[in-house]
């Protein structure tokens, strides 16, 4: 497929969820969305991208179901989407009592599978984050990076078709974040999985993104939509290529526009 062809299969593909006219106020009173829409299309990897207080993570928390809008509606193309989906949040909140293996087995044990019927299932998700020879281990003995590995694939391990990611790497170092991006493009090439990631960072957003939302302070207000190109070979050659320079720069000037509206 052409790179052109590419673009216009991911512009085209049907949409597993579909956010209209919604709105999310807390009882505090304030109004983190308002008269939002999106589409989230099969097989993309979408982020959104905003500053702090802008709706990113309020968006993904009423995908998952982890709360309700206050008006507008959510609807999803199949049952089973929106009841088959993986969340990573930015802490890998794992179980420190708990293995590597159990950690992972929780989503599974919580849906009734017994521990011998899991174990294919978690060992493949842990082969698919590189941590299955440390399926023993307690989170104590992993470094930063692994526990989030762990996190994944503990989202992985129910086969989800779609997968939320609230800024899992942001507090984590350069050097680790970078091979963590590598490893989810490399994971999205080999599960096909659509992935919502929540970022404050313009280069990841560049990096590991088909589609890229930029949202305002002002009620989650859309800034830009920018659309990449799925054909894009993603390396340390592309890290340095005037197509990701174009986008970072397109996603920083948006994201200026979106911090000067949150300025009081």
């Amino acid at each position: 497929m052409t790179a052109l062809g590419a673009a216009e299969a991911q512009r085209t593909a049907p949409a597993l969820v579909s956010l209209r006219g919604v709105g999310k106020t807390f009882p505090s009173g304030l109004v983190a969305l308002a008269d939002y829409d999106l589409d989230v299309r099969e097989g993309e990897t979408l982020t959104l991208l905003g500053p702090s207080g802008c709706g990113k993570s309020t968006v993904l928390r009423l995908i998952a179901g982890l709360a309700q809008p206050t008006a507008g509606s959510i609807d999803w193309s199949a049952p089973r989407i929106e009841n088959n989906i993986g969340f990573v949040f930015q802490d890998a909140t794992l179980l420190p009592w708990a293995s590597v293996f159990d950690n992972v087995f929780l989503p599974l044990r919580l849906g009734g599978f017994s521990h011998e019927a899991a174990s294919p299932r978690v060992d493949e998700a842990l082969a698919h984050v590189g941590l299955l020879e440390f399926s023993g281990a307690l989170p104590r003995e992993l470094s930063g990076g692994m526990r989030m590995r762990c996190a994944i694939a503990r989202a992985l391990v129910t086969r989800p078709a779609l997968i939320m990611m609230d800024e899992p790497f942001a507090a984590l170092d350069e050097v680790t974040r970078f091979k963590l991006n590598d490893d989810l493009l490399a994971l999205k090439r080999r599960l096909g999985a659509t992935i919502v990631f929540v970022t404050h960072s313009v280069f990841e957003a560049a990096y590991l993104s088909t589609r890229i939302v930029v949202m305002s302070r002002r009620a989650g207000r859309l800034i830009d939509d920018i659309r990449i190109d799925p054909e894009l070979e993603r390396d340390d050659d592309y890290r340095t290529s005037k197509s990701f320079a174009d986008i970072c720069r397109r996603g920083s000037l948006a994201l200026r526009v979106a911090i000067e509206e949150a300025t009081p």
